[in-house]
């Protein structure tokens, strides 16, 4: 068991784990819409499924959303 960190909550995860695979295991809405750092430099989609989690790894899983104004 590896401990990563997700949106600033911890978890235990099996290892091996691609990035797309945690992806799934956390049932991340619309993962087409999201985007996703981790250790703080931003994964491009295209490399989800080559980079593999490693113990200790922070992952943020960033969903951006437009806004309108209130009149």
């Amino acid at each position: 068991m590896a401990k990563i960190t997700v949106n600033g909550e911890s978890q235990e995860v099996n290892l091996p784990l691609s990035l797309t695979e945690l992806i799934k295991q956390n049932n991340v809405e619309q993962p087409d819409m999201v985007s996703v750092q981790v250790n703080d430099d931003f994964v491009d989609r295209t490399e989800w499924d080559g980079i593999q989690i490693k113990d200790g790894d922070n992952v943020d899983f960033l969903y951006f959303m437009g806004g309108g104004c209130l009149i």
